[in-house]
């Protein structure tokens, strides 16, 4: 007798089964996971500069050591400008509680003069205690030492990659000839990773610039670390703009009053109307490869998985899932066009 090919909903019971098995694994271990992708995409990131010492001939330590120095300096230089600012920032909330005060004054006589109750418009209030603002900034100071407290162990991986980086090249080249889709697939994902920081990580710095320069015009204070923010949330798909807006929002609310707040908010979003939405896309191109629903779902999953790390490497993380799972297997042309909402080519 033959075999009964396996019923389809059994393998998608059981395929769904082992990604949530595989997902909650990966959940246990972020501390470990998160740093590791953040080191893999780094090292992605500045390959073409060790491809380029190569082809100049320069010794395989020069080759190592500059693609090294360069993550570690970016690392260190963006770390050190999110700790000085925070901790401006600590000690720069606690004055603003009389504003913050006189504004939930002012929200409770607009509420009660149409016809709000005042058991509603209390409870709004008690949810919004001015002390909390501190400890939002406390809460970010303990962020920034998780940081640091994990940065020598990205240091270490990213000398380790860095280390191996043209090893694992050469073995790449060799498995052309036994695993040529799972080959193609792994450059491809690289490809596509290097391409999108690439392009995500100028449009990031044009609109942290333009951000600085409105907020400086708009004298909102620490301008140069909502830069920062806008610079790093613009990794984050989706919902990176939210992110990036709301804090220098809210303290250009308290500092400035709600004209200062409408101005900072049309001036994000005209910023990042014309470089997101008209130039971006341009350039970007199909590096991603996802749809736009795939994007979505990946920084739900992967936020889930990682945490915060997991928005930022949201794309990245499911570019190599892509490339693993679907790209490697040339019968999955279906699931490709699914993932990146294209249809087959004929």
């Amino acid at each position: 007798m033959r075999d009964q090919p396996l019923p389809r909903a059994l393998i998608i019971l059981v395929g769904i089964a082992g990604a949530v098995v595989a997902l909650f694994g990966l959940r246990e271990v972020a501390s470990i996971v998160g740093p590791v992708v953040l080191a893999l995409v780094l090292v992605i990131a500045v390959a073409p500069v060790r491809g380029r010492l190569d082809a100049w001939g320069a010794p395989v330590w020069v080759q190592v050591a500059v693609p090294f120095l360069i993550v570690v300096l970016v690392l260190l230089g963006m770390v050190g400008i999110l700790t000085i600012s925070v901790t401006e920032l600590a000690s720069l909330l606690p004055t603003y509680a009389s504003e913050f005060q006189q504004l939930l004054t002012d929200a409770q006589r607009w509420a009660a003069a149409h016809g709000l109750g005042n058991d509603v418009i209390n409870r709004a209030l008690e949810a919004f205690d001015p002390s909390r603002l501190l400890g939002l900034a406390q809460a970010l100071l303990g962020s920034l030492i998780g940081i640091l407290s994990g940065l020598f162990l990205i240091v270490v991986l990213l000398l380790a990659m860095c280390l191996d980086a043209p090893a694992t090249t050469k073995i790449l080249t060799a498995g052309e000839e036994s695993r040529p889709h799972l080959v193609t697939a792994l450059t491809t994902f690289a490809h596509k990773v290097r391409r999108y920081l690439v392009v995500s990580t100028v449009f990031g710095l044009l609109n942290a610039i333009l951000d600085v320069v409105a907020l400086e015009l708009l004298d909102v204070p620490l301008p140069l670390l909502w830069g920062v923010l806008a610079l790093i949330a613009n990794y984050i798909p989706n919902i990176g703009f939210v992110v990036a807006l709301l804090p220098p929002a809210m303290l250009a609310l308290l500092d400035g009053g709600v004209r200062t707040m409408v101005l900072v908010v049309i001036a994000y979003i005209v910023i990042n109307v014309v470089t997101q939405s008209f130039i971006l896309p341009k350039f970007l191109g199909d590096a991603v490869g996802l749809s736009t629903t795939m994007t979505f779902m990946s920084l739900l999953v992967w936020t889930f998985v990682l945490g915060p790390l997991g928005a930022i490497l949201a794309i990245p993380l499911s570019l190599l899932a892509r490339a693993v799972l679907i790209d490697s297997d040339p019968s999955a042309t279906w699931a490709q066009a699914l993932v990146s909402g294209r249809p087959p080519r004929r």
